[in-house]
């Protein structure tokens, strides 16, 4: 791919024929699901199918991070499919090095099995990755034995690093998910492998939307979670993960941006399977795009999404906490809203590939649209946005939800778009394809 994209402006060039059609636009496997599915499989017992898994940057370096621990594998791209033969709990390999990349699923969920397993494990990551939260883990770790030593000019807190397990020193711990949830999901899929009922306390907040996609599945491959308060949940002993054939569901992130292009563009659009019974948070998106103006239906082909009928774009004020991933992709609406549009609950995505709620604010203030920038939260002003070139932080999401923007102003240029195969390698092929296909009726 380029170095540079530049985003085609089709807004207003649509004859009647593509804007009275729903466009049809399937995506890849969910990346959330994927990766849980991955580890769930490989501490299960017996083989596991899965079908429908996202290869993306992310989840080959959790498929690498997974055979070198020595589990057996077989991988089909073109299939989407990937065979596991589980190690039932306990990984082959007693010292190995493992390499997460960015994967900030992969670093939080091997960390922590690694962490209550038996062995010596050495993990290292990307420089993005390096920079990431890691401490509330590596802490509850360290409190239930672990020993994590750090290279002489590492940083205490973050990678590189290497786990001396000893299995668990504990029945409970105390984790804190005001940095990200992941670490209360690690712990709870890892905690299977204690010997006694092992309790997770919970302290801070953070959006629960993963942490209820995390319960689900560990459900689905035989194991309960026992939610005993608001704050606490228990997995009791001696169950087990057990191997099956599993569909993984259509990633909803990634449908965002092409439901996003319903209100931008005024047409309808379709995700195929994509419906709002799914595992995954994200698809309060599309709930969101119903408050500034659109309609959903629910068929049984997928969620079909119809513009507002007056053409406008409400503004609206949102708290975001539990599907923060899409904080950009509204941002990249606001602009065109009626009215200002503010996103609350988002000051953890600070801490994610990038420090997104300046990213966002600073991308918008580029093309001269106002906005106002607080902790937690950010208030984008209605405007026309004026010709940019954005700067992607080497953040996903920063590249496909910006591109939005090009859809329906002039001038939208996108600075490192390939940045995007972290979880969608083929977004910007998919969105040229869209175009010629909304612009040839």
């Amino acid at each position: 791919m380029a170095k540079q994209y530049a985003v085609k402006c089709i807004y207003g060039k649509l004859d009647e024929k593509a804007k009275k059609s729903t466009l049809v636009e399937k995506v890849p496997g969910s990346k959330s699901i994927t990766n849980r599915a991955l580890l769930l499989a490989t501490l299960a017992k017996g083989e596991t199918v899965l079908d429908g898994v996202l290869f993306s940057d992310d989840s080959r370096h959790f498929l690498e991070c997974v055979k070198d621990l020595g589990v057996d594998i077989d991988i089909n791209g073109r299939a989407h499919r990937v065979t596991i033969k589980g190690c039932d709990g306990v990984i082959p390999k007693k010292e190995a090095s493992i390499y997460v990349g960015s994967a900030g699923t992969a670093a939080r969920f091997l960390a922590a099995t690694l962490g209550v397993s038996s062995g010596t494990y050495h993990m290292d990551a990307s420089e993005q990755m390096r920079k990431r939260p890691m401490a509330p883990l590596l802490k509850s770790l360290s409190e239930l034995g672990c020993k994590i030593k750090y290279p002489a000019d590492g940083v205490e807190g973050h990678f590189p690093f290497t786990l001396d397990a000893n299995g668990f020193a504990g029945d409970s711990i105390t984790i804190n998910i005001d940095k990200s949830s992941q670490f209360l999901s690690a712990l709870l899929i890892a905690a299977v492998l204690s010997p006694r009922d092992f309790t997770v306390n919970v302290e801070g907040s953070h959006g629960m939307a993963y942490i209820e996609m995390t319960v689900k599945m560990m459900e689905q491959f035989g194991v309960v979670t026992k939610r005993v308060t608001q704050e606490s949940f228990v997995i009791s002993a001696n169950q087990k993960y057990s191997g099956k054939k599993y569909v993984i569901e259509p990633d909803a992130s990634a449908a965002a941006y092409f439901y996003a292009m319903c209100p931008l563009l005024g047409i309808a659009v379709q995700v195929p399977t994509m419906h709002f019974d799914s595992l995954q948070g994200d698809v309060e998106f599309i709930r969101i795009l119903e408050k500034v103006g659109c309609k959903a239906v629910d068929d049984a082909k997928g969620i079909i999404l119809y513009p507002p009928e007056d053409g406008r774009i409400k503004g609206i004020e949102v708290d975001m906490s539990a599907c923060s991933d899409q904080a950009i992709t509204l941002a990249a609406i606001a602009p065109f809203a009626e009215e200002p549009v503010t996103i609350t609950g988002i000051g953890h995505i600070r801490l994610q590939e990038s420090d997104r709620l300046s990213a966002i604010a600073t991308e918008l203030k580029k093309m001269k649209i106002k906005v106002e920038e607080g902790a937690d939260y950010i208030k984008i002003y209605p405007g026309k946005p004026k010709a940019s070139v954005v700067d992607t932080y080497e953040d996903h999401r920063m590249a496909m939800g910006f591109s939005l923007i090009g859809l329906r102003a002039e001038g939208i240029v996108i600075d490192n778009p390939y940045c995007c195969k972290k979880t969608f390698e083929q977004y910007f092929s998919k969105l040229d394809r869209v175009v010629n296909r909304l612009t040839s009726n």
